[in-house]
C-alpha cells in the first residue's frame, strides 16, 4: 500500500525560527514523516545533533531510515511528554538549542482508513497514535460513562450538543458494537440537530475522542513544562497548533513565563526581579494564502515561538 503523502506545515518559518546555533542539539518533538526534521538537518552543521520523538510506529520506521542515512539524527519511540526524562538521562537538560513541535495529526494518519482517525474513509475505530499499546476508541467508547463522555465531547471538542450526542452513543452501544468510523459518524450525525456549513457534524466529536484517548492535552502540558528544563539560555521553542484548545494552552504557557513570578499588585518590582523564563519571538505566524491553496490542512495552523532566558538570581 502506498503511504499517503504528508506536506509539512509552516516548514520554512518553523525551521528558521528554531535555529539559534548551527552546531547545537535540537529536538523535533513530533517527527511525523520527517519534513521539519529533514529541513532542519539541511541547515545545521555536520557536528550538530537532532533527536526526534514520536508515538506512531509508522513514523518510527520512517525515522529509522533517516537515522541510517544521517548520523546526526536519532529517534525515540515515545511521547514528547517524556522529553525531560530523556534529556536528564542523557545529560542534555539545559543544553538544547531548540525544540520544535507540530501538534497536527499527519496526513498519512488521517488518510489511512485502518487508523480510524477520520470519518472520510470507513475503517476500524482505532484512533491510537501508538498502535502498539493502549485501548482502541471502540474499547474506550464501550466502557466510558455517559456523563464522562459528554464532558469529553464538550471539553475537548467544544461540542455544543455534547450531552445529546453522548446519550445517542450510549444508547447505540447497547445494541451493537461501535467498531468502525462510519458507525460512529452516523450515530453522531443522526443525533446532531444543527449541522455547520462545510463541516461534518461528527468533526468535533472525533477530535474530542482522539484527544482524550491519546492524552494529547495532558502530554502537551507536560511537554511545555519540560521544555523550560531542557532548553539552554537563548534556546528556542517553536510550536505549531491546529485548534483552539492547543493554541490557547501554548499561548498561556508563553504568556505565563514571559511575565515571570507573581507578586502582589502594586508592589514595586522590576521586570528582572520577576524572573521571567521566556520572551516572545515575533507575532504568531499563520500560513500564507499560497500555502493554504497548496495544502488545505494548513488553514488552521498557527506557529508560536519563544526564547529561553537565563535565570537571574
Amino acid at each position: 500500500m502506498t503511504t499517503p503523502a504528508h506536506i509539512s506545515v509552516l516548514l520554512d518559518e518553523t525551521v528558521s525560527a528554531v535555529i539559534t546555533d548551527l552546531q547545537g542539539v535540537y529536538v523535533d518533538a513530533t517527527f511525523g514523516r520527517g519534513g521539519h526534521a529533514r529541513a532542519l538537518l539541511a541547515k545545521l552543521d555536520s557536528n550538530a545533533r537532532l533527536i526526534g520523538f514520536d508515538k506512531d510506529p509508522l513514523a518510527i520506521a520512517e525515522a529509522h531510515a533517516l537515522a541510517q542515512s544521517d548520523s546526526r539524527f536519532s529517534i525515540v519511540h515515545d511521547s514528547f511528554a517524556r522529553l525531560g526524562q530523556y534529556c536528564d538521562a542523557n545529560g542534555l537538560s539545559g543544553q538544547v538549542a531548540g525544540v520544535m513541535a507540530d501538534l497536527g495529526v499527519s496526513s498519512p494518519q488521517l488518510d489511512d482508513a485502518e487508523r480510524g482517525f477520520s470519518f472520510m474513509n470507513d475503517g476500524p475505530l482505532d484512533m491510537r497514535m501508538d498502535t502498539t499499546r493502549g485501548v482502541t476508541a471502540t474499547q474506550w467508547l464501550k466502557d466510558i460513562s455517559e456523563s464522562d463522555l459528554a464532558d469529553v465531547l464538550h471539553g475537548y471538542g467544544e461540542e455544543r450538543y455534547a450531552r445529546r450526542i453522548a446519550k445517542a452513543i450510549v444508547n447505540a452501544r447497547a445494541t451493537r458494537a461501535i467498531d468502525t468510523t462510519k458507525v460512529l459518524a452516523d450515530i453522531v450525525a443522526a443525533a446532531h440537530p444543527a449541522w455547520e456549513k462545510h463541516k461534518h457534524p461528527a468533526t468535533r466529536s472525533f477530535q474530542a475522542i482522539r484527544i482524550a484517548l491519546n492524552r494529547e492535552l495532558d502530554d502537551l502540558r507536560d511537554f511545555l513544562d519540560q521544555s523550560l528544563h531542557v532548553l539552554a539560555p537563548t534556546g528556542r521553542l517553536a510550536v505549531i497548533s491546529f485548534h483552539s484548545l492547543e493554541d490557547r494552552m501554548v499561548k498561556r504557557f508563553i504568556e505565563k513565563h514571559c511575565k515571570g513570578d507573581d507578586f502582589p499588585a502594586g508592589l514595586p518590582v522590576t521586570q528582572s526581579q520577576m524572573r521571567p523564563l521566556l520572551k516572545r519571538v515575533g507575532k504568531p505566524v499563520v500560513p500564507s494564502e499560497n500555502e493554504v491553496q497548496n495544502n488545505v490542512r494548513a488553514r488552521s495552523s498557527r506557529l508560536r515561538v519563544a526564547e529561553r532566558l537565563a535565570v537571574t538570581s
